[in-house]
């Protein structure tokens, strides 16, 4: 980093400090299992940061950008990790193929919690892949991932999709390839997905969960059929 890159990651850190009180902290560390390390900053603030910033940034372009996200990413800050996955989604314009690889590896490599993951994949790697849908089979080989966050990235990169009622034969493929993971965050993700998906395809949600519901966990279950008739939900539910 130059002298000005430093001065901005400088300044995002100071204003994330500067915000951060212990109440917040605590409170959201509740939401977590696994350890967790937060300064502690509203999530409105946090975007309100990220914006700031954002205005500084983006003349940088796109590569100076993402190695100012990856800059962010390596502390394990939550709330930097979500400055990052912001910028990082508000360069979609300038997407291209080849991004599919840094968003892969900040995946495996900084991803530790469900909050840092839904944040970077929800919107940035979700518009990419809307972008270049032939990256939804790259999308699929992460089900097979030993890194419980890299599977639920598969499933959670497909939200805001999903919910425009786009690539549902995919999703149900996700799905299928993780039906059966015990991870219950693995399954909260893919449940998550085809509870947005039920949005615009409603019967053939509820169609997919019934042939599956003796084996799908009901952890997944229960998520996919959030959204649906209280009659739906009872049928599916029903041993």
């Amino acid at each position: 980093m130059n002298a000005r890159e430093k001065e901005i990651i400088a300044g995002v850190r100071d204003e994330l400090e500067k915000n951060s009180d212990e109440k917040t902290r605590e409170s959201t560390s509740r939401f977590f299992k696994e350890e967790v390390r937060f300064h502690g900053v509203k999530a409105a603030t946090v975007v309100k940061i990220a914006k700031q910033y954002f205005k500084e940034v983006k003349p940088l372009g796109k590569k100076r950008v993402f190695s100012l996200c990856e800059e962010l990413f390596k502390t394990g800050y939550g709330e930097e990790s979500w400055v990052a996955a912001n910028w990082a989604h508000w360069m979609q314009d300038d997407f291209e193929p080849a991004d599919f690889e840094v968003f892969e590896a900040w995946v495996n490599r900084y991803i530790s919690n469900w909050a840092s993951c839904d944040t970077l994949c929800n919107h940035a790697v979700g518009s990419f892949i809307v972008k270049y849908p032939e990256y939804l089979e790259r999308l699929k080989d992460w089900t097979a991932s030993p890194n419980r966050w890299v599977k639920r990235a598969a499933a959670v990169s497909l939200i805001v999709p999903a919910r425009g009622g786009e690539f549902l034969a995919d999703i149900f493929e996700i799905a299928d390839l993780l039906l059966l993971d015990k991870d219950d965050l693995v399954q909260k993700g893919y449940g998550w997905m085809l509870k947005e998906a039920s949005r615009r395809h409603q019967q053939e949600v509820f169609e997919y969960v019934l042939e599956r519901k003796r084996t799908m966990p009901r952890t997944a279950l229960r998520y996919a059929i959030e959204k649906m008739p209280p009659e739906m939900r009872k049928e599916a539910m029903a041993r």
